[in-house]
């Protein structure tokens, strides 16, 4: 992965005037070539600074959002695989907030589009998600073009300490309220009510 960031970096500090188009459609293209949102954002401070870096990042994920809301239901087959791996780790019926998607979309290991899906579910129509979409990526794109190159430079203590915060805080962003069908809470009731027999 680190020989094709490299590559990167260097064939668009060598495009001059192209190279925030480049970044951009980079952003498009990145999950194909298995490079995480967070690496091509920390690339894009190293290549344009913080307030460059930040805005081509946030256009790219901006768009990345749009073509997952338009693509995502007509490959239902990758719907269902995300949707399964939403109801596994969140449960069936959580919804998740924007406030909740913006923290997690900080901590590298959820994947982007699994939180393009929670989004989804909050903000169902195009012009809401976009601005989810964007409350959502501004966080990443200004933290980790910012703070990119330093956080390599942590040590393990105060990366576990970032991340136990990062993970506070989606819990106390939560929605406090669960909504469960009427026939899976009865027939619940039931089972409980046949083992106590």
């Amino acid at each position: 992965m680190n020989e094709q960031l490299v590559i990167m970096l260097t064939f668009v500090q060598g495009t001059g005037t192209l190279a925030p188009i480049i970044f951009i459609f980079f952003h498009v293209i990145r999950q194909f070539i298995f490079i995480p949102v967070i690496m091509v954002c920390m690339v894009g401070g190293i290549l344009f600074g913080s307030v460059l870096g930040t805005v081509f990042s946030m256009t790219g994920l901006l768009i990345l959002s749009a073509l997952f809301y338009f693509c995502i239901r007509k490959m239902p087959s990758t719907y269902e695989k995300l949707l399964k791996i939403k109801n596994k780790w969140f449960g069936r019926y959580a919804k998740m907030t924007v406030g909740q998607i913006a923290i997690l979309r900080l901590i590298p290991f959820f994947h982007y589009h699994l939180l393009n899906l929670c989004l989804l579910e909050r903000r169902p129509d195009f012009k809401g998600f976009m601005r989810g979409a964007f409350a959502t990526n501004l966080p990443l794109a200004f933290f980790y073009t910012v703070f990119g190159e330093f956080i390599t430079h942590f040590t393990p203590t105060i990366s576990v300490i970032i991340l136990l915060a990062l993970l506070a805080l989606v819990y106390i962003l939560r929605e406090k309220m669960s909504t469960v069908a009427w026939n899976e809470f009865f027939s619940k009731q039931q089972e409980t009510k046949n083992v106590c027999s």
